[in-house]
């Protein structure tokens, strides 16, 4: 087995085993909070600080660069390590002893996923897109010069900031980058643009570099904006159901989409 197998296997494990546990939490009664609502039900709090240290360790594990992977035994240790020590605001400390009991035994469950893998081999996994977790000094970099280039105030943009959205930005409804023929949109034009990796910078959590197939404006809770190494457009998402585009983007997406008008 290679490194980047075993990569993939960990980034597609830990993927899949965040939406099946946070799926399991949603369909709780009362969204897992007991009956006065200040406090989760026994069944919520084994469920959610699972999915909470499950996605701290694939921060962890996308920290790695796909393509500056580590010899084979170098990226076992990675994981392996990731799996004992990635941490959140959302995992230390833990909060009571069933919280803590529920993400030891997540831990223990990725580790003997990895050994699993290792001790097998033949592992097959389809490939996936490129996403790598942005340095603290390629974040601030990329910050500093969308706020050069577009006038970036903090991570917010058009059409949140003060003055006035110049008539070139063009925004659209949030529901927009959630319909699949919208997002396609988007991607496409953007690959006809450049094609290269995206930059993605949240209003909290983690910053991202990923390739245009990973590119999604979409507000998540945490705020984001988008752009790549050549600065020619933007994209933002806001907290109040807007997702705006700038420079090269907005031009191509109003020359080609053809109902574009339905979203703005």
């Amino acid at each position: 087995m290679d490194s980047v197998t075993l990569h993939v296997a960990a980034r597609r494990y830990l993927t899949e085993r965040y939406d099946e546990l946070a799926n399991r939490y949603v369909e709780l009664p009362n969204q897992g909070r007991v009956v006065d609502g200040y406090d989760y039900s026994p069944e919520a709090w084994r469920i959610f600080p699972r999915y909470n240290v499950v996605a701290a360790i694939l921060e962890q594990v996308e920290r790695l660069d796909p393509d500056r992977l580590p010899e084979f035994p170098g990226l076992v240790e990675a994981l392996a390590a990731a799996a004992d020590t990635a941490q959140s605001p959302f995992t230390e400390p833990a909060s009571n002893e069933t919280a803590a009991k529920a993400m030891a035994e997540e831990r223990r469950l990725f580790q003997s996923t990895l050994q699993g893998w290792v001790t097998r081999g033949g592992l097959r996994v389809k490939p996936l897109a490129y996403r790598r977790v942005l340095t603290s000094a390629e974040s601030a970099e990329r910050q500093e010069q969308l706020q050069q280039w577009w006038g970036l105030v903090g991570r917010s943009w058009h059409p949140m900031l003060a003055e006035a959205t110049p008539p070139d930005v063009l925004v659209l409804t949030e529901a927009s980058m959630w319909d699949e023929q919208g997002l396609a949109q988007v991607r496409a034009a953007l690959r006809e643009l450049s094609g290269g990796r995206v930059t993605e910078l949240r209003e909290y959590g983690a910053d991202y570099l990923i390739d245009v197939e990973m590119f999604a404006p979409r507000y998540t809770g945490a705020e984001g904006v988008w752009s790549d190494d050549t600065l020619t457009w933007i994209a933002f998402a806001s907290h109040e159901g807007t997702v705006a585009f700038g420079g090269q983007l907005a031009a191509a997406l109003e020359a080609e989409w053809l109902d574009l008008d339905r979203w703005r």
